[in-house]
Order: structure tokens, then C-alpha cells, then sequence
């Protein structure tokens, strides 16, 4: 297929998409988190000068 009939060349490609997948999601699921947690940070540095 594609011209390549070593097998390991095929795993090596296999990889580098499941690199890309796995990186997606993991950017997909923490795409907020450090902004929520900075929000958080804000709230309790509020309360803490307001006193």
C-alpha cells in the first residue's frame, strides 16, 4: 500500500497519528483549566484584601 511493504514503517506512521489524536484531546480537555484556576486565585486574593 502506498508503495511501503515494511511493516515497521506502517507503525511508525500508525504512531504519529495516534501522537496527534492523543494530543487533541488532551488539549481539548484541559483548553480552560489553568483559566479557572487562575480565576479561583483571583477570588480568594479578593476576599483577602477586602478585609
Amino acid at each position: 500500500m502506498f508503495g511501503i511493504s515494511d511493516p515497521s514503517i506502517w507503525i511508525v506512521y500508525l504512531l504519529s497519528v495516534l501522537c496527534v489524536i492523543g494530543s487533541v484531546v488532551f488539549g481539548v480537555i484541559t483548553w480552560n483549566k489553568k483559566d479557572k484556576e487562575d480565576q479561583e486565585d483571583n477570588k480568594k486574593s479578593n476576599i483577602n484584601t477586602k478585609q
